[in-house]
């Protein structure tokens, strides 16, 4: 059984060895980000807002809200992925405000001292249940009254059903032992294992149900209104690198995804899933 040390390493290794360097740019991370933009931009005001981006990777939602006019203040645990964010400062002309090392948990600014923000990671690999609520809760403190707080969290039907949709084509990894293994823990606990058979998968991490999701965002204290699915259906198109590249289809894929983002029937079947809530 890997200690809880252990699993912090592993996490830490993971995103500190650059893993989230252009993964929105490649493969399904193009509909997670249009997507997740597309989402975002519901929420901004037309005046200039205090923006915090926790667990903000490399900076890719933080440089563009700050293009936006926006002053967005990004946090990350991982010091190459700060390091990177900081090199691509000098090539833009709307810098992020500011840019430092954080763990979700404890963010050093004053309470009530942001108009949103942005939790597009970190409850991925919070494992236990207690930390994912300190996590909101920290974003509930920095957050002034009636801000918005955006949560983002894994599926926990993501591995199993992109295991499906290549079974047969790209690879049989359903056939697997050590995949079916994974897949059914995370089916039944939500936790997600990574085998060392895959060492390109994500670490060690949690997937949640949309349920989970809203029972923790209330529970930390937030006035919760909706879950929403990013990529939804959209990301098991056979042809999607060839689609994608085609404007009038990109269109309607992106429409599709919008017509069925509050279907609750369908949210699990997005790899991603973004909460909506406010600070009361």
């Amino acid at each position: 059984m890997a200690t809880i040390k252990n699993v912090e390493q592993e996490v830490f290794d993971f995103y500190n060895a650059g893993v989230e360097k252009e993964r929105l740019k490649r493969g399904i991370g193009k509909i997670e980000f249009e997507r997740t933009k597309e989402i975002i931009s519901r929420y901004l005001l037309n005046t200039k807002q205090v923006i915090y981006d926790i667990g903000g990777g490399t900076g890719e939602y933080a440089r563009w809200l700050a293009q936006l006019g926006h002053e967005v203040h990004m946090f990350e645990l991982a010091p190459r992925a700060v390091e990177h964010a900081i090199e691509l400062q000098n090539h833009t002309e709307f810098p992020i405000h500011s840019i430092e090392l954080a763990d979700a948990r404890a963010i050093f600014r004053p309470d009530e001292s942001a108009d949103m923000v942005l939790l597009m990671g970190p409850l991925y690999h919070l494992l236990d249940k207690d930390d994912r609520i300190d996590a909101l809760k920290e974003a509930v403190r920095v957050l002034k009254k009636d801000g918005v707080l955006i949560v983002a969290v894994i599926s926990r039907f993501g591995s199993t059903l992109w295991g499906l949709s290549v079974f047969g084509q790209k690879n049989d990894l359903i056939d697997e032992d050590a995949f079916m293994e994974m897949v059914q823990r995370e089916l039944t606990d939500g936790q997600h294992i990574r085998p060392e058979q895959y060492p390109n998968f994500i670490a060690r991490a949690f997937f949640h149900t949309p349920e989970e999701l809203k029972a923790e965002i209330e529970e930390a204290g937030l006035a919760y209104e909706k879950t929403l699915s990013v990529e939804g259906p959209i990301w098991i198109v056979p042809a999607f690198e060839q689609k994608w590249t085609d404007k009038n289809s990109k269109e309607r894929l992106m429409k599709i995804a919008e017509l069925v983002e509050e279907q609750e029937s369908l949210l699990g079947m997005s790899p991603h899933m973004l909460a909506i809530s406010r600070k009361l």
